[in-house]
């Protein structure tokens, strides 16, 4: 019986040590606003979906407005289910209950994620814009505010007529981190480069209660205006926090390279968390893009090193090389931080030991070792010399290794 009592009292303290710790972990709920877009919004929803879901930080809910020009009165989504709504919509004006809704929504602690298109939208809507903070087309000009721009270490108001919103060429182009004890950037590097995407400029608007966290250089070059624009910003509505992202453009061909970039994914999900709690608890992954070559993300999902070697070492030649060109790209990320390339080396001298990695993954892997490799790895390419299914790589490497030392 005493024995009984005391298995009763272990298990009730189990699932109270459970609820705790499930506690700690709340995800936060993200309602994802979208169908009306100058933009593929049914190819950049569903990455948004993918990216915030796959953090496992978030559940998300979306609604789809009616098509343009179809009624509009019963898009009513109940706002206050969430923490979050992320906005990717540029369409028609939603009804002016779902406006009043929206904005006491913000005003009352609600928090709001901008994505690009999202600042195109509801150009005659005064509190919309004092919640994005700036915007652009739609007729925008200077009675809607100035244009904000990033100039000699500070940022600049400009007062001065024009039309509100353009952008030039899509190109990858380097981000620059100007709040890096803001909780969102905290980590992120002084400089990223961004994968393909439309880098928005001159926009304008209210630009009350704005922080800017990052900008990026706009070159005439590529159509652009010559001056460092902002591209992520936040904005205080009320008691509500507002994360504002230019980027993520994906047009008809549904190319959503954008939204795989490491910067647009890491700073995304530390954007959202921060509206809807004032905080970041999340870690930075340990691989961060640098500001030469972009960091592209599969699935949208950051990978550690331990993830990509674990799928890279299962590679047969015919399959695909996705993981392994994924550590190629971290390689040369890293071509000029030698405590990186060391920890990279490590995990490949480990595959090359794994009797059960494939020969095809080893001498995929000896190729990179033989222009990035130290001596440490002469013993394990050695080893691979006496398999006839790896010498002739292991001998490759080993040469190049031996000339350039």
């Amino acid at each position: 019986m005493i024995q009984s009592i005391k298995t009763i009292i272990q298990l009730a303290f189990l699932v109270l040590v459970v609820s705790l710790a499930s506690c700690g972990k709340k995800q936060q709920n993200v309602l994802i606003i979208t169908g009306q877009n100058n933009h593929n919004w049914k190819a950049s929803h569903v990455a948004l979906q993918k990216t915030l879901e796959t953090s496992e930080l978030f559940t998300v809910d979306v609604a789809i407005t009616p098509n343009k020009g179809e009624d509009m009165s019963g898009f009513k989504p109940d706002f206050t289910l969430y923490d979050v709504v992320l906005l990717d919509y540029n369409g028609d004006n939603w009804p002016q209950e779902t406006q009043s809704n929206f904005e006491k929504f913000v005003s009352n602690g609600g928090g709001v994620v901008v994505i690009h298109a999202a600042d195109n939208s509801f150009p005659e809507w005064e509190e919309y814009n004092k919640i994005i903070g700036l915007g652009g087309w739609g007729k925008r000009n200077e009675k809607d505010g100035p244009y904000v721009r990033w100039q000699n270490g500070e940022i600049v108001r400009d007062n001065s007529p024009g039309k509100g919103g353009m952008h030039g060429k899509k190109d990858q182009f380097v981000v620059d981190n100007r709040m890096p004890e803001h909780p969102i950037m905290k980590g992120i590097p002084a400089k990223c480069m961004h994968a393909y995407d439309e880098l928005y400029a001159k926009l304008r608007g209210p630009a009350e209660n704005m922080e800017v966290l990052a900008t990026a250089f706009s070159p005439k070059k590529t159509g652009g205006t010559g001056y460092h624009e902002p591209v992520l910003f936040t904005i205080n509505y009320g008691k509500g926090r507002v994360f504002h992202n230019v980027f993520g453009h994906v047009g008809k061909d549904s190319n959503t390279v954008a939204f795989k970039s490491a910067f647009f994914v890491y700073t995304l999900l530390r954007g959202t968390e921060w509206a809807a709690t004032g905080e970041v608890t999340q870690a930075l992954p340990e691989d961060m893009p640098n500001s030469v070559t972009p960091l592209i993300l599969p699935n949208y999902k950051a990978f550690t090193i331990n993830d990509l070697f674990r799928n890279a070492s299962k590679y047969k030649v015919g399959e695909s090389v996705k993981y392994l060109n994924l550590i190629s790209e971290r390689i040369k990320n890293h071509s000029d931080n030698p405590r990186e390339l060391a920890k990279i080396e490590d995990k490949i001298i480990q595959l090359l030991n794994d009797e059960q990695a494939t020969a095809d993954a080893k001498n995929y892997l000896c190729r990179e070792l033989s222009w990035m490799g130290s001596e440490n790895c002469i013993s394990a390419l050695k080893d691979l010399e006496n398999d006839v299914l790896t010498n002739e790589m292991a001998q490759f490497a080993i040469s190049r290794l031996s000339a350039k030392n």
